[in-house]
């Protein structure tokens, strides 16, 4: 930060780094010396001035976001709005989910941080807008119950629908979009409170780099079955969930769509592999087979993204229904037969191009 010079220097009032503003004994220089030294109103005049926000991010069980219709303009928003004056972001958060939708909660766990810049598109010019930190928090999954319990006020919001992910930027402000997939990515990435600036990511992770959930996600809301497909269902595919040593099983990303998908049973060597069960939707069956990976090839495909994931990221970047949730508790009964740890939810990692051996 620049700061400017009181060569009449008031002892004790430094700029940050040297000593904090309000002590009363004199700074290494000592008292009258030149440098840069500040009064508090220099310093306090220094400083940049922001608006502060809080907004909740909530998906229902198929991953969809909520996002509610407002009486003051046409796009959607998240549940949320300005932080009151000696109120912090989290009790914001609390607060506005409770007024604009009538749920009660707490939500102590915060997705990203964005800085949204001074003549950010969006803003009247005689609002002044001078910039804003918006805090997102994770509302987390809400069950039907929850969201029946749902009541909205009597003005402002006039409506809450659960969206695709990949139909956000057409439903939302690019800004408002940008944040929300760059949070949710995060949240299903299990990093920690991404920071942003304007919707992007400071430090891009591998979902972000691909552009995960930029577009839809194919729907398969079937039923799950664990023994072999009927003989009057055609399978439509055969797909593979092959572990890595440490429990996490590897997808492939599209590199043109960001799309998510199981790789084929024989996307490399393997050992124990054995038939997991089959979903069976209105197109036929999708077959599901375990095994634990001993290497892979070099890449063969450059259009598909070779990663590593946990589990319950493969099922949250899918569109399954509730044959997801099943299958999943199939995927974890392969796992331990295999004897495979639990992975800990950490970010997916890419995987380089050339040959990968365990």
């Amino acid at each position: 930060m620049r700061q400017p010079t009181d060569d009449t220097a008031v002892p004790g009032l430094a700029a940050p780094g040297l000593a904090a503003p309000g002590r009363t004994e004199p700074g290494p220089a000592g008292p009258g010396a030149s440098g840069t030294w500040m009064t508090p109103e220099a310093y306090g005049a220094s400083r940049a001035a922001l608006w502060t926000g809080a907004v909740v991010l909530v998906t229902d069980a198929d991953g969809r976001v909520l996002v509610q219709s407002v009486d003051y303009r046409t796009d959607r928003l998240l549940p949320g709005g300005a932080v009151d004056a000696g109120e912090s972001p989290s009790a914001a958060a609390a607060r506005e989910v409770r007024e604009e939708l009538g749920v009660e909660g707490r939500y102590p766990r915060g997705l990203a941080v964005d800085w949204i810049p001074r003549g950010a598109p969006g803003f009247p010019p005689a609002m002044r807008f001078p910039g804003e930190v918006l805090y997102v928090y994770d509302g987390g999954t809400w069950t039907p119950d929850r969201i029946d319990a749902v009541r909205l006020p009597s003005q402002e919001i006039t409506g809450i629908q659960f969206a695709e992910p990949a139909d956000l930027p057409a439903l939302m402000d690019p800004g408002d979009a940008r944040r929300t997939l760059s949070a949710l990515r995060a949240r299903i990435a299990g990093c920690g409170t991404a920071l942003l600036e304007d919707g992007r990511p400071t430090a891009p992770m591998a979902l972000d780099r691909l552009g995960v959930l930029r577009t839809r996600r194919t729907p398969q809301h079937g039923t799950w079955h664990p023994g072999p497909v009927p003989a009057r269902h055609p399978v439509r595919d055969r797909r593979g969930w092959l572990f890595a040593p440490d429990g996490r099983v590897l997808l492939l990303i599209a590199r043109a769509t960001g799309a998510a998908h199981l790789p084929p049973p024989d996307a490399g060597p393997t050992a124990g592999a054995a038939p997991l069960g089959h979903r069976l939707t209105g197109n036929g069956a999708h077959v599901r087979t375990a095994a634990r990976l001993t290497g892979l090839a070099p890449a063969a495909d450059p259009a598909y993204a070779r990663l590593l994931a946990t589990p319950e990221q493969v099922r949250e970047l899918s569109d399954w229904g509730p044959a997801g949730e099943r299958e999943l508790a199939a995927v974890h009964a392969a796992r331990t037969r295999l004897s495979l740890p639990a992975p800990a939810r950490i970010p997916p990692s890419e995987l380089p191009g050339e040959a990968v051996r365990w």
